[in-house]
Parts: C-alpha cells; structure tokens; sequence
C-alpha cells in the first residue's frame, strides 16, 4: 500500500467512497480543501486503486484537524486507517503542530476504537454536531516523535512503501546573547 498526496484525478474516487461512508455528503468540500491545503489531503493506494483517504488542516498554531478519514468498505480491518491517520499525524508533526483534534459520531463506535489506538482521548460531547442531529465526540491526541516511529518503521516489511518521516526544525531557536 501507498500513502501519497491527493492529485486532481483523484476526485471521482475519493467521492465514491465519501458517499459510501457518509450520510452527510458535499462534494465541493473536498475541492476546496485540496486547494486551500494540498499537503493535508492524502489518499491510500493498493493495486493501484484508491482505497482510502484522509483530509486534515492546521486549525491554529498548535493545534491540526482532522476533517475527514473514510475506507472502502471492502478494505476495512485492513490497517489503512490507522496508516492515514499516522501519515496526517506526520504532516502536522512536520508543520510543528503538537495535538491533533478530530470528531466521531456518538454511535461510531468502531471509529472510536481505531482512534483510542492510535492514541486519541475523548475530551468533550457537542450536542447535536452533526446535520441529522447526532451527538459527536471531540477527541484529542498530543503528536510526538514517539507515536509516529512505529508506523513508519519499515524494517520488518522493506518492500512495504510507507511514508518517511522528514527532519523536524526546533519550534524556536535560543538567542546567540541574552
């Protein structure tokens, strides 16, 4: 499998599986979150077919969102959730955000398993979140080096493609005087 960038010609299949997965469907979020955050738009790849994608967006200073994560059914169970979330973890680790946030249906609670692994912790409840009135779970995680090298280590499987993590740049460097 290969995690890689979302490109144009991707659209028709990133829709297929967005309509699959939820009720709640506009298409034109999608176009616009490609083009105001190319970077966080990523999409999973096995047999050179799109199985699966993730979108997320720095929302502040510290702080990255994940927007939405969707797999085909037929690949579910399959670990390519857990990839796309560790590869928009890696993004935002690379962007010097330190939590991740996201939101859950209240009754998703197979989504709610994968993200406690991944090592999401429930932090709230909003009321009637989502369009048909459903209650959604905010969940939060704090990235570090630690949660991503597991992942991303392919010396059990080399000829696995994995997305490598990049050289991360000090948040701030200390003045030469004081």
């Amino acid at each position: 499998m290969i995690i890689r960038r979302f490109v144009p010609d991707d659209f028709e299949d990133i829709l297929s599986i967005e309509q699959e997965a939820f009720s709640d469907h506009n298409p034109l979020v999608y176009i616009n979150f490609y083009e105001m955050n190319m970077n966080g738009f990523l999409v999973a790849i096995d047999d050179n077919e799109i199985v699966g994608f993730v979108v997320g967006y720095q929302l502040n200073e510290n702080e990255g969102r994940i927007f939405s994560l969707a797999v085909k059914d037929e690949y579910q169970s399959r670990g390519i959730g857990t990839k796309l979330i560790y590869a928009i973890l890696k993004v935002f680790y690379g962007n010097l955000i330190q939590y991740a946030s996201l939101e859950v249906r209240i009754s998703n609670t197979r989504a709610q398993k994968l993200y406690n692994k991944v090592g999401f912790v429930s932090c709230w409840i909003e009321k009637k979140y989502y369009f048909d009135g459903e209650d959604g779970i905010i969940m939060k995680m704090r990235i570090s080096p630690q949660c991503l090298l597991n992942v991303f280590d392919t010396s059990n499987n080399p000829s696995q493609k994995q997305v490598t993590l990049t050289k991360r740049e000090p948040a701030f460097k200390i003045p030469d005087s004081i």
